[in-house]
């Protein structure tokens, strides 16, 4: 077999790790039972491609060789701990001998890999906060302090959780099987608050130097094209609003970095570079949803339709925007609902009636460690003349941030208001 480069190693397994790792751990997990088993042996096996693939080549069939690695690691590891050796005699050591085969998870009801891996895992037996965290974790691939941001949370904060729920199945004995249709209904909730923050994690990336995680962000939508369908012909509201609210807010894509690759703002985008035959798809899901009895996607979606339907920021219905807010506020309370409030209601009253809403925000400390918060509350500070305290939120939005594209846009904010103070 030929030699491959590292570089074209590194690539493979990249692209490997982003297309099948939840594939690869959800087959171990269904070996095995035991999710930080399954990581840790994923994990141990894509370290020992990294090892032997430079020189024997990359396999005809990567995710396969990394399955029965990762099944060998775990079973060396099992073998070497006298606790687990009933365990490993009741896997039965010779039936992990053969050769791996592809995990065969055919099912009429879900006809998707990810999505059927992705019902599996939100078991109703578990908290749907610990449902979405580990699904992200183990089929999703985020990293920890991604979900924590999602969470609002510390990163170590999330692991614990994490950890806490993965010993609730093994101690429970909670089965990791695919869920019949009869089931899929009291999961959907779940299994659109993943996809959500999937997509959330590919419009705005936590860390990094990309600002958009076009896979992420595409890869979601195609699950929300699904599950909507999957619950057709008359697919609940919640579905259908999270389709249109990812359409809307992927359609500003190309319009949110500038040539340099620079963020651009919502209010300084060129509009003319919006997908606007794929807000004219979303536009009528919008009204659907809507009118299934408005849940928080419909209510988000709507609100991302009036700045889609706007052809100049200045004509963005913003006394609306904040009526929807309102709504979403009272159905489903959230710090980072009533701080996207404020700034909808700046743009309504004025910068200084957004700021009284922030600063009661930041009292109670949810968002003391939210970036965010900290620029929005900067942003009206510097709108409304007061230079000084808007450089000093500035700087503690900077102390905050992960991501480098957002980062240099809060230099260049920071910049511009010290200049204007000398």
């Amino acid at each position: 077999m030929p030699q491959s480069t590292p570089q074209n190693v590194s690539a493979t397994l990249e692209a490997v790790y982003r297309s099948d790792w939840g594939r690869i751990v959800a087959a171990l997990i269904g070996l095995f039972g035991d999710f930080d088993a399954a990581e840790e042996a994923a994990q141990e096996a894509f370290a020992a491609a990294a090892d032997q693939w430079p020189a024997s080549g990359v396999p005809e069939f990567p995710r396969a060789w990394l399955i029965q690695t990762a099944r060998h690691k775990a079973i060396d590891r099992i073998r070497r701990r006298d606790r687990f050796r009933e365990k490993l005699e009741a896997y039965g050591v010779t039936s992990f001998g053969t050769v791996t085969q592809e995990p065969n998870y055919n099912t009429e009801e879900i006809p998707d890999d990810r999505l059927r891996l992705i019902f599996t895992c939100c078991h109703p037996a578990l908290a749907l906060e610990a449902q979405v965290a580990l699904t992200l974790r183990a089929l999703c691939g985020l990293e920890r302090d991604e979900i924590a941001r999602a969470f609002l949370v510390p990163g170590p904060t999330m692991a614990q959780r994490l950890v806490r729920a993965k010993r609730k199945i093994r101690d429970a004995g909670i089965p990791y099987i695919v869920p019949e249709t009869s089931d899929l209904p009291a999961r959907l909730d779940a299994v659109l608050t993943v996809i959500y923050l999937v997509f959330n994690e590919g419009y705005t990336a936590t860390r990094g130097e990309r600002l958009i995680r076009t896979d992420l962000s595409t890869e979601a939508i195609r699950l929300g094209r699904l599950v909507r369908g999957l619950m057709s012909p008359k697919p609940p509201a919640e579905a259908t609003g999270l389709l249109a609210l990812m359409l809307l807010h992927d359609s500003r894509r190309d319009a949110r970095l500038d040539e340099a690759g620079e963020l651009v703002l919502l209010e300084d985008q060129d509009r003319s570079r919006w997908n606007h035959a794929q807000i004219a798809e979303a536009l009528p899901l919008v009204e659907e949803a809507l009118g299934g009895g408005p849940g928080p996607f419909a209510l988000q979606a709507a609100i991302a339709a009036q700045h889609c339907q706007a052809a100049r920021q200045e004509d963005t219905d913003w006394p609306q925007i904040v009526r929807l807010y309102d709504v979403l506020e009272r159905l489903q309370p959230s710090p980072i609902v009533s701080l996207n409030r404020a700034v909808a209601v700046a743009m309504v009253n004025g910068p200084r009636s957004g700021l009284a809403i922030i600063d009661a925000l930041a009292s109670k400390g949810e968002l003391k460690n939210y970036h965010i918060l900290h620029a929005a509350r900067a942003e009206l500070l510097r709108r409304s003349g007061s230079r000084e305290e808007a450089a000093k939120s500035y700087a503690r939005a900077l102390e905050l941030v992960a991501n480098d594209s957002e980062r240099r846009y809060l230099q260049r904010r920071l910049k511009e208001v010290q200049v204007s103070q000398e």
